[in-house]
């Protein structure tokens, strides 16, 4: 007999949480924002608006279900199973956290407050989860009904993976500068001295990826959320006896790679800003970024 599903609701620390850990008391917390010119009530009412959310997700979960919740900061130890319904009750980055954690579940993105976010991967409403449940344990055991969203993949020369659903970020750990040789597809190897590389999808291409595009005012084009390419960048990249800006950005292709090869003490790379999550990268070492064969499967 099959597991029922599980639905595993994944949240984030509020900032009243923090405020509270932080100071002790609310009183405390309101009297140390007052004291700055803010007011504490504005933080507890999207904290209020949190919980409601998640308790009303909460009372969605069929009764035959099975149920679990992880907080953010455990996802790297928390073990998800293939009968799992991921529901993400919180920010779009949220669900970009989850996702480098997953191996084709469904993921359904709830807005706890809408207004705030774009809504771009958190596309539905608290109240939806009673009907989008059903439908994505559905769309678990047949593999269909969601939108398959492109993620990129890190690979270094000892076997160390990272995956991405927004970017892939290879630099420096703080505000030294990174060297290496870049080696992209059909063009000669580059030795280049830069604040680092962005590699991102099509869904990263509505953060920072298109932040650093905009900026450039780059001719670009950048990838949709599910083609199977992902666009890469050089963050200011320094021109020098030895060190050159000729190629600064580029599409990666299915089965394309980005390569780097190491050329400074220590260099990190991390994927959806979960810096503590980082593949430590040393002098001479090698990583590939390039289109991962794994997706994350959203629910529309």
């Amino acid at each position: 007999m099959s597991l029922a599903p599980r639905a595993v609701l994944v949240h984030r620390t509020t900032e009243y949480e923090e405020l509270l850990a932080r100071h002790g008391t609310h009183g405390q917390a309101a009297f140390q924002l007052a004291a700055r010119g803010r007011s504490v009530d504005e933080v507890r009412e999207r904290h209020e608006r949190n919980g409601r959310a998640l308790a009303e997700v909460a009372a969605a979960v069929p009764l035959r279900w099975r149920q679990a919740r992880v907080e953010r900061a455990d996802l790297d130890r928390f073990l998800f199973v293939p009968e799992d319904v991921v529901v993400v009750v919180g920010q779009d980055g949220l669900v970009a956290n989850v996702a480098k954690y997953l191996t084709g579940q469904p993921v359904v993105g709830i807005d706890a407050d809408p207004g705030r976010n774009p809504g771009v991967l958190v596309r539905h409403r608290p109240r939806d989860a009673r009907r989008l449940l059903p439908s994505a344990a559905g769309a678990a055991a047949a593999r269909t009904g969601a939108d398959l969203l492109t993620m990129a993949e890190a690979v270094t020369d000892d076997a160390q993976r990272l995956l991405a659903l927004n970017e892939i970020y290879i630099g420096p750990p703080g505000h030294q500068t990174a060297r290496y040789t870049l080696r992209a597809p059909s063009a000669a190897p580059e030795a280049q001295a830069s604040s680092g590389v962005l590699i991102g999808t099509g869904t990263g291409a509505t953060g920072w990826l298109r932040s650093l595009w905009q900026q450039r005012a780059s001719a670009l084009p950048l990838p949709a959320a599910t083609d199977a390419r992902l666009a890469w960048t050089v963050r200011e990249a320094w021109p020098s006896p030895v060190t050159g800006t000729a190629r600064v950005e580029g599409l990666l292709g299915a089965g394309e790679r980005l390569g780097l090869v190491v050329e400074s003490d220590r260099l990190v790379a991390f994927g959806d800003g979960m810096e503590a999550d980082a593949l430590e990268l040393t002098w001479g070492q090698s990583v590939r970024v390039g289109v991962a064969e794994t997706a994350l499967r959203l629910v529309g």
